[in-house]
């Protein structure tokens, strides 16, 4: 008598390889140059070789099969940031920006699709949103951390600083990955390190605002 066990292992991964292979050729075809709102479902489909109610089986939509594209992306790029603490300086902060904007032009076609997507579809945009929020909240706890310690004048917002520290640099590389060639992503990881570095974490100590 054949394992039940075996069977459900099996149906397990054959699911598992079918839903990869549509990520896969979604992502594929971003990277060739289609626009998000170019494609379509049935597109997906007959790249992945699978039909269009097949992949209903696996996603809602395009939205749905976008987001768990693009939770890989974030997860990966907030383990890189979040290795930095102001222990480490400058230099070292300069080291973690260029490879984020490593991870950011590996996925640019992504990204742009994501950043296309949040201008018409609510959810998308809610979504990237949420996604920021841990490196918000990484941000400022190193801020007041540093603040405690006195290395960061008190008169910073953390909240303001890290909304700024964090959109602002999202923003930032999301224009520049899709705009320039690698010969500038060094200049862009100096750049944003010193900005937070002498911008938030060691800004000078002026007088207090009337």
């Amino acid at each position: 008598m054949p394992s039940i066990t075996r069977s459900r292992s099996g149906s397990t991964e054959r699911r598992r390889a079918v839903e990869e292979q549509i990520l896969d050729t979604a992502s594929r075809l971003l990277a060739e140059g289609t626009s998000f709102t170019a494609l379509g479902v049935q597109h997906i489909a007959s790249q992945a070789g699978i039909a269009r109610s097949t992949f209903y089986l696996y996603f809602a939509d395009k939205t749905e099969l976008l987001i768990r594209l693009a939770d890989s992306l974030n997860a990966t790029s907030f383990d890189i940031a979040s290795t930095w603490h102001p222990a480490n300086g400058l230099e070292r902060l300069a080291g973690t920006f260029a490879d984020v904007v490593a991870n950011y032009r590996a996925q640019s076609a992504l990204l742009a699709a994501i950043h296309e997507a949040s201008a018409y579809d609510r959810s998308i945009r809610e979504f990237w949103n949420t996604r920021l929020e841990p490196f918000r909240d990484n941000a400022r706890k190193l801020i007041a951390s540093e603040q405690k310690a006195n290395r960061t004048p008190p008169g910073i917002d953390p909240d303001a600083a890290a909304r700024i520290m964090v959109d602002g640099g999202d923003g930032f590389l999301l224009r520049h990955v899709g705009g320039t060639d690698s010969t500038a992503d060094n200049t862009a990881a100096w750049q944003l390190a010193t900005t937070w570095w002498y911008g938030i974490f060691r800004r000078p100590t002026r007088p207090a605002r009337p």
